[in-house]
């Protein structure tokens, strides 16, 4: 009986090697963390447990049955992250590639279930070259398995995918699915199709960064949320992330000790330049607002005319959308209509409270635009914050015209409260626009048209460009000096704390995809 349980703990030994030493020093000479390095690196001392670690692959096929290796390409199971619980799966590239096999995916199932019944984060470490082609249509159903539990688990816990290796085939569409993808740059790479069928199909020569890479997905295709340096930072990365975010869809995000001071922040009183047209940084303005060294940006590099993320405002964790004004003007267009739709629809899954910073000088024109739908994802984001239930609370710096005034959580769509600073113009259009429109005649027959034109600018906005017209109508609620904006908000958020909305009763809505 003891030499029995000799060679089963020497098994296990084995398990927790993955695919043995030699396969692990190939690893480190790529400068890539194992699986089991990057749990425990994650992980709170001491809090791993480990589930499945002798289940093996049941393939006879093509000789798998001499390739024998307990986990099957894959470590699960649970822990904590600054003593919260979350559950993982962790695949392991020293394994057959980490490839997915019937077993493998089983593996993940199990942890996708009982994250789901607990109610806690789901964290997935990838590394995988796709399905184990031994075994076909079984490690496809398997996909197809973790496919559909990510839909279940959509809006009701947060997941979490970091993309550590290879990820290729059916494997992206698991990520795809989940609340954020995280990258490594240089190590990582996902797409559909790879190189080599890229060139046989289209005979375009590309490699596998370019395709796929960490920098493609972050700036080009908007697939990667975060982008890391290396694996560890990867996973400092992740666990920043996951101080934002509530356990599940019942729960509110940690709040962090706060008592009200002051507040006020006389550096915002000077950040809105003096010509309308000279750009300034947004993210000096959030500074202005948060608390000390708290914004945790999402999709940085992606769509810049608009920024996305996480910030504690008077302790509490909330999100932040906002125009950007170096970039593009800040105008809204096809790409940041779609980054900032989801991640509204993400805040209101999980409570979060948001908060919508505006200077827009509407919808970006011209053919690109409009043949690639602006129209439909413009309306994501209309529909995004108009089904949005958290509070939600709006200032507007400078510009707010047109439909996109509308859009970026207007009074009329729902918004709880709306503040803007003196300098804010809220209109339907510029003032040089409007008057060609409604002036054309009187500047036409003008003795001076340029500079009839520019007294007509000037009466416009002196009439419509300024946020006192709107205060009247009550579409704002209190026009506020700049450098109070920070104390004005923790309270609003206080006092939205509790805030409840009841929707009618439906299956779902049908949001413009």
């Amino acid at each position: 009986m003891d030499s029995k349980i000799k060679a089963l703990n020497e098994k296990i030994t084995l398990a927790h090697l993955g695919g043995g030493e030699k396969r692990i020093e190939r690893q480190h000479e790529k400068k890539k963390l194992t699986a089991r390095e990057r749990i425990h690196y994650l992980l709170d001392d001491g809090s791993f447990e480990e589930i499945g670690i002798l289940v093996t692959h049941r393939t006879t096929d093509f000789g798998m049955q001499d390739e024998i290796y307990y986990g099957d390409g894959v470590v699960t199971g649970y822990g904590t992250v600054n003593g919260r619980l979350i559950y993982l799966f962790a695949q392991d590239f020293t394994v057959f590639g980490g490839a997915l096999s019937e077993t493998h995916a089983e593996k993940i199932c199990k942890i996708m279930d009982l994250a789901m019944k607990v109610g806690a984060p789901l964290i997935g470490l990838n590394d995988s070259g796709g399905a184990r082609i031994q075994e076909g249509v079984r490690s496809l159903g398997g996909y197809a398995d973790i496919f559909y539990r990510n839909v279940q688990a959509s809006g009701v816990i947060p997941q979490i995918s970091a993309i550590m290796g290879p990820c290729a085939g059916g494997a992206v569409y698991s990520p795809a699915m989940t609340d954020f993808t995280m990258m490594v740059q240089d190590t990582s790479y996902m797409f559909v199709t790879g190189p080599n069928v890229v060139k046989t199909v289209t005979n375009e020569e590309v490699t596998s960064e370019e395709l796929g890479g960490a920098s493609t997905h972050s700036v080009k295709s908007g697939v990667a949320h975060i982008t890391s340096a290396n694996d560890a930072q990867c996973l400092e990365d992740l666990k920043s992330l996951l101080s934002y975010l509530p356990q599940n869809n019942k729960e509110t995000p940690k709040k962090f000790p706060f008592q009200l001071q002051d507040e006020v922040r006389e550096q915002l009183a000077s950040v809105i330049p003096d010509s309308a047209n000279k750009p300034y940084d947004m993210h000096e303005v959030i500074t202005g607002i948060i608390d000390e060294e708290s914004f945790y940006e999402i999709h940085k590099d992606y769509a810049e005319n608009i920024i996305v993320g996480f910030a504690r405002l008077g302790g509490r964790s909330i999100g932040i959308i906002a125009n950007q004004p170096m970039y593009l003007a800040g105008v809204l267009d096809v790409n940041s209509s779609k980054k900032a739709a989801r991640f509204t629809r993400f805040c209101d899954c999980f409570n979060i409270p948001l908060l919508v910073l505006v200077d827009v000088p509407g919808f970006l024109p011209g053919t690109d635009q409009e043949w690639n739908g602006i129209i439909v994802h413009g309306a994501k984001l209309l529909y995004a914050l108009s089904e949005a239930t958290v509070p939600r609370v709006t200032v507007i710096t400078r510009k707010a015209y047109g439909g996109a005034y509308d859009v970026m959580n207007s009074k009329h769509i729902g918004a709880d409260l709306n503040y803007a600073w003196p300098s804010a113009e809220i209109a339907v259009m510029g003032a040089k626009g409007a008057s060609e429109i409604i002036f054309r005649k009187e500047i036409k027959e003008a003795s001076d048209p340029t500079q009839k034109l520019l007294e007509k600018e000037h009466e416009y906005a002196e009439k419509f460009a300024n946020p006192y017209r709107a205060a009247q109508r009550g579409f704002i609620d209190e026009v506020i000096l700049p450098e109070h904006t920070r104390r004005k908000l923790i309270k609003a958020f206080s006092m939205l704390e509790n805030k409840k909305v009841k929707r009618p009763k439906k299956k779902h809505g049908n949001i413009p995809l």
